[in-house]
């Protein structure tokens, strides 16, 4: 119950028990002073009368005599008045047995009254010649009493209505800052730090808004420190610590963009051929004074090639790479001359014939990052067999039929559901050692029963929005898994941006879920953190729209690279499990730590839980643990 509401019971019930109070003693002093006003007014007329009569008692059979008190008793609301001589004989006897209407009869049981009764002696000379006796209509006295405690509650109901209502005014405003504290604890909770500019004038709730102001702003403040050092951790993290190019894991993350959407890329695979000699000429300040040159030499081509959209990236020892986005062969063919060129300049500077050779190869987009790298590689084996600092394009793919064929291949595979769901990578508690959430796999055969490549597999399907039949299929049997094994942990499933669009999917899952409410909370819907990033507004509506029937959101592969803990804090997850990379290799990586730590931080102040993923070793799972992270794979 609000407390408004309490507040508004408890000052009614108080002025209740006052106005029934004072009411009751209100109408018992009306009743006595009508009792009293009744009596007086009795005796008044009785000895009034007995005056009037004591002349004409000399002769008791006067008119006079009857005449007078039929005068008097016409002029009021007498009961009765009677007339008796000194033998107590009845000379006169006037009665009047009217009743008021209007008086309920409850209201007379509840309310008696004393009859006004009085009498007068009448005295003709000294003696005492009959007594007269006055009694008054009782049904006034009940009308104006009625009459006065009606008017009495009616003005009290109304006063206390009218009260009731200010009260309910007052509170209103008086309480009207305790909501915005509330809206504003659970703003914080979702990570919006906001402040109420407005403070009320009620000195508490004035001081409660201040302090809440003072601590939303100082969480902001750490929030804000903590991404800072997220981002420089993350950034140092993705570059090589000699010549500050991005590592490999920042050329996989390019990578993946490029297969969702349709792109003329090219991939340059460059190494060091002499480094090995250089390493027995020179020392070793100057062997790395010698890497940096030659990355300095390919960031300062890549940016004078008339086709900027270029990076450079750095892989291990002497091996680099390119990755060259929405260019033409002809583009890819001068910017390698250009490299060759210099390639031989730095040759003639350090007395070496031969430093480097480029192997390049088209982007494929049904292949894969690996697949790319491996051809690239080829590429560079043939550059090594054409001369001196030489490159090697490598002619393209027949890429048209290719995609013909799987575009069959992933209709005949969705049509006859020939794939299978294995439930792999689970994520165990870090404490409990319980199993936390667990991620359904697909497994998909062609018509011979091999194994199809699913990287392949999801970037043709998506491409011919076939994955929405897929994503439901998948859904539906992790479901019926969910209820057939008696499962009590979360599954995870992958469903991509193509399915998100699609109206059709939506209400198909809107209708799942309204038949499966209890066991929405272990739905974990997974999303890439690039895919997220890439329809960033979608993406977050789609995870507000699966809230509301308490299904659980994934963002896996977090990494500063692809999305900041700001983006993360508006998206509201539920879950962020950490790119692979970040939890191998931790425990002899300070860096590593650091922004697992954080990440830790971030999700602590923002309720969203973080897992690590594929956790190799014992020595880094025991760092893992340590940081307080709740989850992870092994």
């Amino acid at each position: 119950m609000s407390l408004s509401k309490q507040l508004l019971i408890l000052i009614s019930a108080l002025f209740l028990m006052v106005f029934s109070l004072n009411f009751v003693l209100s109408v018992n002093n009306m009743r006595g002073y009508l009792e009293g006003e009744a009596q007086i007014h009795a005796q008044d007329t009785a000895t009034s009368l007995g005056l009037s009569l004591s002349q004409y008692m000399l002769d008791e059979t006067d008119p006079v005599i009857e005449t007078t008190m039929n005068a008097i008793f016409d002029m009021g609301y007498y009961q009765e008045i009677k007339l008796v001589n000194v033998e107590n004989k009845a000379l006169v006897t006037l009665t009047n047995k009217r009743v008021f209407e209007g008086v309920p009869v409850w209201f007379v049981n509840l309310l008696s009254m004393q009859a006004a009764i009085a009498q007068s002696e009448i005295s003709s000379g000294w003696n005492i010649s009959g007594t007269v006796y006055v009694s008054l209509n009782p049904g006034y006295a009940y009308h104006k009493l009625y009459d006065l405690v009606t008017r009495s509650f009616y003005y009290s109901l109304a006063a206390f209505v009218f009260s009731v209502a200010l009260l309910l005014l007052i509170l209103r405003i008086t309480l009207s800052p305790l909501k915005k504290i509330d809206q504003m604890a659970l703003t914080i909770a979702r990570g919006e730090f906001i402040t109420i500019d407005s403070l009320p004038w009620t000195t508490e709730v004035r001081n409660v808004t201040a302090s809440m102001n003072r601590m939303s702003q100082k969480i902001k403040d750490v929030v804000n420190n903590l991404n800072t050092k997220l981002e420089l951790i993350g950034k140092k993290l993705q570059q090589d610590d000699l010549t500050g190019l991005n590592k490999k894991s920042s050329f996989v993350t390019d990578m993946k963009p490029l297969f969702s959407v349709d792109n003329d890329a090219f991939i340059f695979m460059i190494k060091i051929d002499s480094l090995s000699g250089l390493v027995k000429e020179l020392e070793h300040d100057s062997i790395d004074q010698f890497i940096k040159d030659f990355a300095q030499i390919l960031i300062t081509v890549a940016e004078g090639n008339a086709h900027n959209d270029i990076s450079v990236y750095r892989f291990l020892g002497a091996e680099f790479a390119l990755l060259m986005k929405q260019a033409t062969r002809e583009q890819a063919e001068q910017l390698a001359k250009a490299l060759s060129l210099t390639f031989t300049e730095l040759s003639e500077k350090y007395s070496k014939s031969d430093i480097a050779h480029i192997g390049i190869t088209h982007f494929n987009p049904i292949g894969t990052t690996d697949s790319i790298l491996f051809a690239a590689n080829e590429a560079y084996e043939q550059a090594l067999l054409i001369g001196e600092n030489g490159y090697y394009i490598r002619k393209s793919d027949n890429q048209a039929k290719d995609i013909a064929e799987w575009k069959d291949l992933v209709y005949q595979v969705v049509d006859s559901k020939s794939y299978k769901i294995d439930y792999i990578g689970q994520i165990i508690h870090c404490q409990s050692g319980a199993l936390v959430i667990e991620d359904a796999f697909s497994h998909a055969y062609d018509v011979n029963g091999d194994l199809i490549p699913m990287g392949t597999f999801f970037s043709i399907a998506e491409k011919f929005a076939k994955i929405v039949d897929f994503d439901k299929e998948v859904t539906e049997q992790v479901i019926k898994y969910i209820h057939t094994k008696k499962v009590t942990h979360s599954v995870a499933i992958n469903v991509s941006t193509r399915t998100i669009k699609n109206s059709d999917f939506r209400f198909w899952l809107l209708a799942k879920l309204k038949q499966n409410q209890a066991i929405a909370p272990q739905l974990v819907f997974s999303f890439s953190a690039y895919a997220v990033i890439k329809e960033f507004d979608l993406y977050k509506e789609f995870i507000e729209f699966v809230h509301q029937f308490n299904v659980r959101v994934m963002i896996k592969r977090f990494e500063s690279q692809s999305m900041t803990s700001n983006d993360a804090k508006e998206l509201n997850p539920d879950f962020i499990r950490l790119a692979r990379d970040m939890g191998n290799g931790i425990a002899k990586d300070n860096r590593k730590k650091a922004f697992v730590e954080t990440m830790q931080d971030i999700g602590e102040l923002l309720d969203i839980i973080i897992l690590a993923e594929n956790v190799q070793s014992e020595e880094d799972y025991h760092c893992i643990k340590e940081t307080g992270i709740s989850g992870a794979s092994r």
